[in-house]
């Protein structure tokens, strides 16, 4: 028996998040399916995140065991033969017994998409969040560097969460503007139920004026989400990387 590390690709918007559910498709469910006709036996698949209904990943890791012997290689291009065209196989690896995909990662980092116009793009549909007034880049830094180092984000979260521990370090935090998009990206050593999409919503209204930096530092003191705003729709939002410390687990195979 060996352990596979996958990292997929996937655009979410056909699907009920990452984790199987009985009332809805999800990543998971069409991911195992498929390994069960590439492997001939249907593995139990564990992801390093759960995606809500309607969120993106460029980058997701999962890992699973099997007793097959396949080039890592191979197993890339059959699950691409078989996946449906909105979730990609991109690399596979052999990696130590003991290795967890969520619970070896030390950090993820996350970024929502802003689309600012006043006219609909049918292209970018379901991929960003349409604003019709710019988001004040220097507001939005300014309200980055209050969410950057170790606080506890309890006000930053959903009622829904399932962790007591709600203290998170946030490493690095900033909104790009480039042409017609505003892009807002998070790094942190763990995320909270809905915290990325709460820290959007709350990003609109500190940059509109409507939420102060008092309003911030009041959250993490107090634990209040009404000091907070809105939780910002899912669509916008893609897992852009997850990282994990190569001095505390060994990838065994290469990139092939």
């Amino acid at each position: 028996m060996s352990r596979k590390l996958l990292e997929i690709a996937y655009l979410g918007t056909a699907y009920c998040g990452w984790q199987v559910q009985p009332n809805g498709i999800t990543v998971q469910e069409i991911l195992q399916a498929s390994l069960h006709k590439v492997l001939k036996h249907k593995p139990a698949v564990t992801g390093c995140s759960r995606t809500d209904s309607g969120v993106h990943a460029k980058s997701f890791f999962c890992h699973f065991d099997t007793e097959l012997k396949i080039p890592n290689s191979g197993l890339v291009l059959g699950l691409n033969t078989v996946l449906p065209d909105d979730i990609a196989a991109l690399n596979c690896y052999d990696v130590a017994d003991d290795f967890h995909a969520r619970y070896s990662a030390t950090g993820k980092m996350y970024r929502y998409s802003f689309l600012y116009s006043k006219i609909k793009n049918p292209f970018l549909f379901g991929r960003t969040l349409q604003i019709k007034s710019p988001i004040d880049i220097k507001l939005a830094n300014e309200y980055c560097n209050l969410l950057k180092g170790t606080h506890d984000f309890e006000a930053f979260s959903s009622v829904n969460r399932t962790v007591k521990d709600t203290v998170r370090t946030v490493s690095e935090c900033y909104v790009e503007f480039k042409n017609d998009r505003f892009d807002f990206y998070v790094k942190a050593d763990g995320f909270l139920y809905n915290m990325v999409r709460i820290m959007v919503g709350t990003l609109l209204e500190y940059s509109s004026g409507k939420i102060s930096s008092n309003d911030i530092k009041n959250a993490f003191i107090t634990g209040d989400r009404t000091l907070l705003g809105a939780t910002a729709p899912p669509q916008g939002l893609y897992l852009e990387k997850v990282f994990y410390d190569n001095d505390n687990f060994m990838i065994l195979d290469d990139r092939s």
